[in-house]
This record gives C-alpha cells, sequence and structure tokens, in this order.
C-alpha cells in the first residue's frame, strides 16, 4: 500500500477563471466517486489564501463547512470579503458544482505579531519523525487509491487497525494544483481533516463516522513538508462526537484542529 504509485500527479487540475478538474487522487476512503475533506479544505484555503492578499498579514483560522458529499468531479472556487481591515479581515468562500455550493468556508486574516513578541508553546513535543512509512491496516473495507495513496504516512502513536487516540507524521505525495507548490496553510489543511480518522475512539468497520466541518487555527505558519498531528475523539450515546487535534512541525507546535461528527449505523450492505 504504501509502495504504490500515487493515483495522479496532482489533486486538481487548473481549468482557468477559478475552475478545477478533481483527479482520483481525492478520492475518499468511503467511495471512489466522493471526495475526501483534505483536499477540499485544502482548495478552498488556498482561494481564500490569494484573495486579495495584504502584506504583513496571514490566514491564522479557517473553519470549512461541507455541505454535502463532494463528488470527483469539477468544482469552482470563489471568495468575498466580508469585514476589511487592515489589520483584520474576514473572508469567506464557497466551491460549488454544477451551480450548487459543496463547500463554505470562512477565514480570519490578521496582522503578523511584532518581531519582539516573546515565543511561548504549551504543546507537548511531536516525537521523532519515524524512518519507514507506516501501511494502513486495519480498515480492509476503505478505499486507498485515492486520498489514502496520494499521502506518505508515518504513524509514531497508536496504530491504524485499532480505535483509540494516535500520533502521526505525513506529508503529501502530490501537489494540490498541477503545476503549483503548496503554501503551509494548504499542506496543512491537507493533512488536517484525517484527524477523526487518526485519532478515532470509534471502530471505522462498525461505525459510519463523518464529519460536518473543520476549524484550524495556527499561531504561526508551519515549515518543510512534513506535518504531525495528535489527534483524539470524544464521543457520547444520545450525543455526537468532537474530534481535536494539535499541529506541529519538526520546529514545535503550529496550531489545532477542531471536527465535528456525525456517529450513525453504518448502511446495511
Amino acid at each position: 500500500m504504501t509502495d504504490a504509485a500515487p493515483p495522479a500527479g496532482a489533486f486538481y487540475e487548473p481549468l482557468g477563471g477559478g475552475r478545477f478538474a478533481s483527479t482520483p487522487a481525492t478520492a475518499g476512503p468511503w467511495s471512489p466517486g466522493l471526495q475526501h475533506g483534505g483536499p477540499v479544505s485544502a482548495l478552498i484555503g488556498r482561494a481564500l489564501e490569494r484573495h486579495d492578499p495584504a502584506p504583513g498579514t496571514r490566514i491564522a483560522r479557517v473553519t470549512v463547512e461541507i455541505l454535502q458529499p463532494v463528488p470527483v468531479a469539477r468544482l469552482e472556487a470563489a471568495v468575498r470579503t466580508v469585514r476589511p481591515g487592515r489589520r483584520i479581515s474576514l473572508l469567506e468562500g464557497e466551491l460549488t458544482h454544477e451551480g450548487r455550493p459543496v463547500v463554505r468556508a470562512t477565514a480570519w486574516r490578521i496582522a503578523a505579531a511584532p518581531a519582539g513578541v516573546e515565543r511561548a508553546d504549551h504543546t507537548p513535543a511531536a516525537p521523532p519523525l519515524p524512518a519507514a512509512a507506516s501501511a494502513l491496516d486495519g480498515w480492509e473495507s476503505a478505499y486507498r487509491d485515492g486520498y489514502l495513496a496520494a499521502m506518505e504516512w508515518r504513524l509514531s502513536e497508536g496504530t491504524f487497525g485499532e480505535p483509540g487516540p494516535g500520533g502521526t507524521w505525513a506529508r503529501s505525495r502530490v501537489p494540490l494544483v498541477a503545476g503549483e507548490e503548496d503554501t503551509p496553510l494548504v499542506r496543512t489543511l491537507t493533512l488536517a481533516d484525517s484527524m477523526s480518522g487518526i485519532g478515532s475512539q470509534l471502530d471505522l468497520t462498525k461505525w459510519l463516522v463523518i464529519n460536518t466541518d473543520m476549524t484550524v487555527a495556527l499561531h504561526r505558519d508551519p515549515a518543510g513538508e512534513w506535518l504531525f498531528m495528535r489527534s483524539s475523539v470524544n464521543v457520547d450515546p444520545n450525543g455526537s462526537a468532537l474530534a481535536q487535534a494539535t499541529l506541529a512541525d519538526t520546529a514545535g507546535a503550529v496550531g489545532r484542529g477542531l471536527q465535528t461528527l456525525l456517529v450513525d449505523d453504518l448502511p446495511a450492505g
């Protein structure tokens, strides 16, 4: 599995005018025809990041709302400024398929902190980067030839085969958009939507677990291609589930992630 070639040269092919063709690499574990939330979140994050950029500011928080399953098909991205400002601005983006909204997102763009601010980091340190890639064992029903194959996973905490909190180093084996180098925000969003899978307390062979949203807040931009994510899931009967993650690079913590999760019986058949 981990030695297989990536399913495509990129997650998306640009078509111009904010339009993109989704490649097979975007397919999630549930179906080859439906996209994983990672590439989708990164695509809308890319659009937010490129909208009316202001020197000395950065995207500090992105919240992605998944309105419906996103097909492996053509998508169109659009962004507008909701609250303009020199130091703080609020952006809103949308992905559509054949004119129908499938994803909406908001982002806070804020001025970078002064260089003299003292650094503070209270997040437990990430473990060393393992030397070898990890096989994705234990979820035999998952579709593995899309997003799962397009990422390289190096598990360092927990196991893929058993429920429970986990931690993994990961990097994308293909760029988000063909012909482009991924930005730190894009790399982070591509990985972060996997937090509920890496840290699931639920057996994914017995339960349907789907996130309705994802929030990523970064106190600094990550450096390098490798990112570490430590995640866990809280769940209660008659309630719902909540995934949470800490994000880091080889130099230390960069931010946190959060997902609201639907938990239900697996469809029959």
